[in-house]
């Protein structure tokens, strides 16, 4: 199965409860600007959020009002672009600046940090650049065991210091390495942590403040790692971890069968922030750039 099967298979829960309900209303329903309250209630149910979900029905009314809109063809084409423009254009990570490119990637537990990090250095030293990564997950053993297989089998460097030492100093020390050897590219795990934690929180801080201390223009990159299934919870996460850090982009993950996939469109009207990878599998291919048009025609198709 190619990437885009994959992905329309992936979203066809959220393509269910957004596309086909559309079909079932309006062959029912006469197409006018009240019965356009029936597609912001779908959307807002598959978690576009209550801005674009108004923003959306509200320039369908219009269009309505304008005689743009007559047929059911003509409702989904419309809905189709305006879906499209929210969305804008689409912006995968761009290395830019000195070595090393520096990505911090954070995180609830269980979205699916470590397994990201892995596919994510896999892809880069497949495209020729070297990569080192910062095991900075100190609370768990584990996490660093994990990170060492996913080095192994990516062919990166990894930095680790034993666990439960501190945090920030395995993030110092990972930029600092990386700088010295010439890397291109370090990837920093991090704890899980649930944004509501104040103290874990600062600690995140202060990995950040450590990083501009060895490379004041690192990290170039914030990557928060979302679990798509989350739905509106995720809205919250990635408002509380910018509000704390500052994320520079998002990588939604556990796209493979979730009916939350407007949770897309609610991140970009709400907050801003691009989504810049998609996990729509286990496969360490299954990780792979957002595409604004891929997305929207597999939900459409």
């Amino acid at each position: 199965m190619g990437f885009f099967e994959k992905l329309k298979a992936g979203i066809s829960k959220t393509k269910k409860n957004i596309i086909e309900r559309v079909d079932t209303v309006f062959q029912q329903k006469r197409i006018d600007e009240n019965s356009v309250d029936d597609i912001e209630e779908i959307l807002i149910s598959s978690d576009f959020g209550a801005q674009a979900s108004n923003d959306i029905a509200n320039l369908l009314r219009q269009r309505i009002r304008d005689g743009q809109i007559k047929t059911l063809n003509e409702l989904k084409a419309s809905l189709k672009s305006e879906m499209a423009a929210m969305l804008g254009r689409s912006q995968p990570i761009v290395f830019f600046g000195e070595k090393p490119f520096v990505i911090l990637t954070i995180g609830v537990n269980g979205a699916g940090k470590t397994t990201t990090i892995g596919k994510l250095a896999s892809r880069f030293v497949s495209d020729g650049f070297t990569v080192m990564l910062g095991a900075a997950d100190t609370f768990r053993a584990a996490a660093i065991e994990q990170l060492e297989t996913w080095a192994s089998r990516a062919g990166a460097d990894i930095i680790k210091h034993q666990s439960g030492s501190d945090p920030a100093a395995v993030a110092f020390d990972t930029v600092e390495a990386a700088r010295h050897r010439g890397t291109d590219v370090v990837i920093i795990d991090t704890a899980g942590r649930l944004q509501t934690k104040t103290s874990l929180m600062e600690e995140l801080k202060k990995i950040n403040r450590v990083i501009k201390k060895s490379m004041p223009d690192a990290p170039q990159e914030v990557l928060l790692i979302l679990d798509a299934t989350t739905g509106q919870n995720g809205l919250s996460q990635v408002r509380l971890f910018n509000e704390a850090i500052g994320v520079t982009g998002i990588a939604l993950t556990k796209l493979d069968g979730t009916a939350k996939g407007g949770i897309v469109f609610a991140i970009k009207r709400e907050i801003g922030i691009p989504v810049r990878l998609i996990g729509i599998g286990e496969s360490i291919d299954d990780l792979r750039d957002f595409d604004t048009n891929d997305f929207i025609n597999a939900l459409f198709d």
